[in-house]
């Protein structure tokens, strides 16, 4: 069992001993209250005949969830820790090994996947998040294409647009001429010269 599940249990405990005691102390409260009433209209003291005072279910809610909770806190780090452990050292294990196959296989394409080193530009476009990469493809196929063809190809508002380009410009991944009220964007000659190798 994994640490947050063992936490969510122990909480899922400790809340359920406190519903419960908190309905028992609500009922022993009614009752003492029905009997208090019972003995003012007959005009004696019912104190001897009702029964637990809720003060008591509250002092033993309170003290079972401690109990209860406190008791997990001190065996948590050992019933968690060891399984979490395990498994964090399988996990890093297995992730080596495939790293290490990885390595060993070198530059082969496998189940379609774009080979970086002969595609430079697929490896940039490939570490683009989604957005940038909507942005910088059209500009890659047709160069010197408008902001607002742009904004037509990628179906992102012209403000999206905008700030995105902005950041690939920065970036330098690509570079625009302003003409009239808009612009045209052209990939930078870094990013030129890797899509012709």
């Amino acid at each position: 069992m994994n640490r947050r599940r063992a936490d969510t249990v122990a909480g899922a405990l400790v809340a359920a001993v406190l519903i419960v005691g908190g309905v028992l102390t609500w009922q022993a409260y009614q009752q003492q209250q029905a009997f208090e009433q019972m003995g003012s209209m007959m005009g004696t003291s019912m104190g001897a005949v009702h029964g637990t005072n809720p003060l008591l279910y509250v002092l033993g809610t309170l003290l079972v969830s401690a109990v209860v909770g406190g008791g997990y806190l001190v065996v948590r780090d050992g019933f968690t820790s060891t399984e979490g452990t395990d498994r964090s050292q399988t996990g890093m294990a297995n992730q080596t090994d495939s790293e290490s196959i990885e390595s060993q296989a070198g530059p082969v394409q496998s189940e379609g996947k774009i080979n970086p080193e002969s595609q430079p530009q697929a490896r940039v476009l490939d570490l683009l998040p989604d957005d940038e990469r909507r942005i910088l493809e059209p500009v890659l196929s047709s160069p010197g294409i408008t902001q607002i063809e742009l904004r037509d190809r990628s179906n992102f508002s012209k403000s999206k647009v905008s700030q995105t380009v902005s950041a690939l410009e920065k970036r330098g991944l690509l570079y625009r001429e302003r003409q009239g009220r808009t612009y045209r964007i052209y990939p930078s000659d870094d990013l030129q010269q890797k899509q012709a190798n």
